[in-house]
């Protein structure tokens, strides 16, 4: 995170934010390592919860009942960004560019919550009552309630995007109670109501609880953090608000496509061929979302320390050092996908999905990219460069509609993963280029590691397939996973991509992993 010294007034009870140290962490020991390890802390307390709660709806709801789930999520999905109309991110700019500046802060703060109570009630109130003809046109009465359900948690979810003030700031331990709170209601909610009977609805219901409690906390943290200043007292728009809704504006258009296509694959699908299809594709998607976390993470500690002030340089070798990181761990989690896709959705989603096994499959690139394109796309939004990011979403958006609508009807759910595929596949290289060219960065010894990687993970693959994988021989699965991971580590180490010495004082970097490794244990070449 760029840090600066703390001037002028704070606001009434507000935490002042310390200036960093020459060693990258703040007063309070906020480094990118801790920021990140607490970042992927909040994201694995949601995947354990949603994970969780998957497997219970998949089974319960069954293949139409959970389509007709994943439907209206698609809906909603497609309404969230304008919901939020790129405040939330515009914001976490503008707090990180003044880190250090108080009373600046808690104004971009308040500006853009004004901006966002505004949008999103609108929003939420237009789905609610358009619920109705939505079903209609799907000829899917059974969608009228799970979208008005989901509609009550669109609200709570976008004002639950004011979280990456916390991101900003580097205090990414608020996110984590805010996450907490969210998943634990959400889930338990959910099941209370599906097991009352209610069904499909239930969820949907049980999903804006958990969403609202999850604002609630969220306003709550911003008020313990930055004081209730942070809070807007009155609708008149202040000072910030302008700057804040032009850049926001530029990262709606990005992210309502970067919606766009993350739903456009359900919403065909689901015209095509039906809410069971639906429940056959987005089971596994859902599932595989989880593999971008570590990316994710690693961001939320990264990219804040690319925005451009007075008074530091970008944080160019910490970018470089997760790209390598991210490129490695992805490679090993990729090729669990290839060698071992029929055991995951077994395991995971049970003999009922066992079609979703080849769309897991085939969305293996999606698996590797999404290791680094969270980094390289928030890292531009950080860098203000949102305006160049816009031509490269609508590229990938329009590649994967035309090849959803050219491929589904001949192919069925696997042209859905064949689209996602490609279209990312210009999204998240296109990104890392953008970033080259800001930063000025030497890409070589990255493109090695690229290649030391996927050879890597192609051996890792094949000695799973080797070894095969099947519930009803359990002791081939810990063999498996053991010599997939010691091959990949020997592939790496006999390329010359990493060794054991620098293995360890990697894991020592890391707070949540450090503890495994003795204090005597190498610190690096």
């Amino acid at each position: 995170m760029i840090e600066r010294p703390t001037g002028g007034e704070t606001g009434e009870g507000a935490a002042t934010v310390p200036p960093r140290s020459p060693t990258g962490a703040d007063a309070t020991g906020e480094t990118i390592s801790k920021n990140a390890a607490l970042a992927f802390s909040a994201q694995l307390v949601g995947a354990a919860f949603t994970a969780g709660l998957t497997l219970f709806l998949a089974r319960r709801l069954g293949s139409h009942g959970f389509g007709v789930f994943s439907l209206s999520l698609g809906i909603a999905g497609l309404v969230l960004m304008p919901s939020d109309f790129g405040i939330s991110t515009s914001a976490a700019r503008f707090v990180a560019e003044h880190r250090g500046d108080q009373p600046r802060v808690l104004s971009v703060i308040a500006d853009a919550l004004r901006l966002k109570l505004l949008v999103s009630a609108l929003v939420a109130a237009l789905l609610w009552a358009l619920a109705g003809p939505i079903a209609n046109a799907y000829g899917i009465h059974a969608l009228v309630w799970p979208t008005r359900g989901v509609a009550i948690a669109l609200f709570g979810q976008s004002i639950m995007m004011m979280a990456s003030a916390f991101v900003a700031v580097g205090r990414v331990r608020f996110q984590l109670w805010t996450a907490t709170v969210e998943s634990a209601v959400e889930t338990t909610s959910s099941v209370a109501l599906v097991l009352a009977g209610v069904g499909v609805s239930g969820a949907a219901f049980g999903r804006a609880i958990g969403y609202t409690a999850g604002a609630g906390m969220t306003l709550f943290a911003l008020v313990r953090l930055f004081g209730p200043k942070a809070l807007p007292r009155n609708l008149r728009f202040g000072a910030d608000t302008r700057r804040i809704a032009t850049y926001g504006g530029i990262l709606l258009v990005i992210d309502g496509a970067f919606t766009l296509f993350n739903e456009i694959d359900v919403l065909i699908i689901g015209g095509y061929l039906g809410a069971s299809a639906v429940g056959v594709f987005s089971a596994p998607l859902r599932l595989i979302s989880f593999l971008s976390y570590p990316g994710g993470a690693i961001a939320a500690g990264v990219a804040p320390r690319l925005a451009r002030n007075a008074r530091e340089e970008p944080s160019v070798d910490a970018f470089l050092t997760s790209l390598r990181l991210l490129l490695i761990l992805e490679a090993a989690i990729t090729a669990f996908v290839l060698g071992w896709a029929s055991v995951l959705v077994k395991i995971g989603l049970g003999g009922a999905y066992k079609e979703s096994a080849t769309v897991l499959r085939a969305l293996a690139p999606l698996v590797f990219l999404m290791g680094f394109g969270p980094l390289v796309s928030v890292s531009a939004n950080y860098l203000g460069e949102a305006r160049r990011r816009v031509p490269i979403a609508v590229m990938t958006v329009a590649i994967n509609l035309v090849l959803d609508l050219v491929l589904v009807p001949q192919i069925g759910v696997i042209g859905g993963a064949i689209g996602t595929d490609v279209a990312y596949g210009l999204y998240a290289p296109a990104h890392l280029v953008l970033c080259q060219r800001i930063l000025h960065l030497d890409l070589r010894p990255t493109g090695e590691t690229l290649a030391r990687a996927l050879t890597a993970g192609a051996a890792m693959t094949g000695v799973l397939l080797l070894v095969g994988g099947s519930t009803g021989d359990l002791w081939r699965l810990p063999l498996g996973a053991l010599a997939g991971a010691a091959t990949f580590a020997g592939v790496l180490w006999v390329t010359g991509e990493t060794t054991p010495r620098e293995a360890l004082a990697l894991i020592r970097r890391v707070p949540l992993l450090k503890r495994l490794v003795p204090s005597a244990a190498p610190t690096g070449d």
